[in-house]
């Protein structure tokens, strides 16, 4: 664990969240004498303010992101250590973030706020998991979340969004290394009950953020315009870090965990086909559109 905290401190590079803020372009809103935000002020398309906003309330949430792990990994020596720090990493997220949203009057302020409040107040609850099925959760979701945030930059087609969004996800991918060795590793020591906590976190994966409000309308806007989907959920996040694992390699496997293999490629191929058949469905749904507007 310590070898794999200094390894993490070794690549991470200090960066200042302030830098990555427009804040020439602010101004007071109506209760200092300013203007009220109106939706014409925002230069983001409805699906870009919408990635936006889940992915600043996701992490948001960090105060109980940091309770969880904290519980599973305790504060002792190197464990408590990358708690703190993956937590005052994880903080800038966040302050970044609603920073150029509110400058550049991206989002409605209010609903904004309101979303956040009602957001943290339900919290997280990773349910007692144990400690190698937070790992292997969280190996997963932290790719996850570096993938959706490079994603919504490159749909914003606005730059400094998408440098932000890019810093964002760079820490993101630190992290998810991170917690990717601690699996690797357990592999190594503990292979049935490593292998049974990855299959079931694949199984029953969702996004930290499903707690939003309206988090299914907006997850689906969000795969509709290819920024996060089935497709890349397969593709970008559980075959990788499956593939980084060799976990279809590992040898020496009890009964259990060889079950738990079996329903892992199970899960794998039901997930594939499902991606494939979404796919499908919005290529679809986009060439009606087009024939459409064609023919009008």
């Amino acid at each position: 664990m310590a070898d794999n905290l200094n390894r993490h401190l070794g690549l991470a590079d200090e960066w200042m969240p302030h830098e990555y803020v427009p804040w020439s372009l602010g101004r007071d809103f109506a209760d200092l004498g300013g203007e009220p935000w109106e939706s014409a002020q925002s230069q983001l398309s409805p699906i870009a303010r919408t990635a936006l906003e889940v992915n600043l309330l996701t992490e948001d949430n960090l105060p109980s992101y940091h309770r969880e792990v904290d519980r599973a990994f305790g504060r002792d020596s190197a464990w408590g250590t990358w708690v703190n720090r993956w937590t005052a990493e994880e903080g800038r997220h966040a302050f970044c973030i609603r920073d150029y949203l509110l400058v550049t009057r991206g989002v409605d302020p209010n609903e904004l706020e309101r979303a956040r409040m009602e957001t943290m107040e339900l919290g997280y609850d990773t349910q007692d998991k144990a400690l190698l099925n937070v790992c292997a959760y969280v190996s997963f979701q932290e790719l996850a979340t570096r993938v959706s945030h490079r994603n919504t930059g490159r749909y914003t087609e606005e730059p400094i969004a998408e440098k932000l969004l890019t810093r964002v996800a760079k820490d993101e991918n630190l992290h998810m290394i991170f917690y990717r060795n601690i699996v690797q590793a357990a592999l190594e020591l503990a292979p049935d009950q490593t292998m049974r906590a990855i299959t079931d976190e694949v199984l029953d994966f969702q996004m930290p953020g499903n707690i939003i409000p309206g988090f299914s309308r907006k997850a689906v806007q969000m795969a509709k315009a290819g920024i996060y989907d089935l497709r890349i959920h397969h593709d970008d996040i559980v075959s990788p870090l499956l593939r980084q694992w060799g976990v279809f390699e590992v040898e020496g496997l009890q009964a259990e965990g060889e079950k738990a293999r079996d329903e892992l490629a199970a899960a794998v191929a039901a997930l594939d086909a499902e991606a494939a058949r979404f796919v499908e469905r919005r290529d679809e749904v986009a060439a009606r559109k087009a024939a459409r507007q064609a023919d009008a």
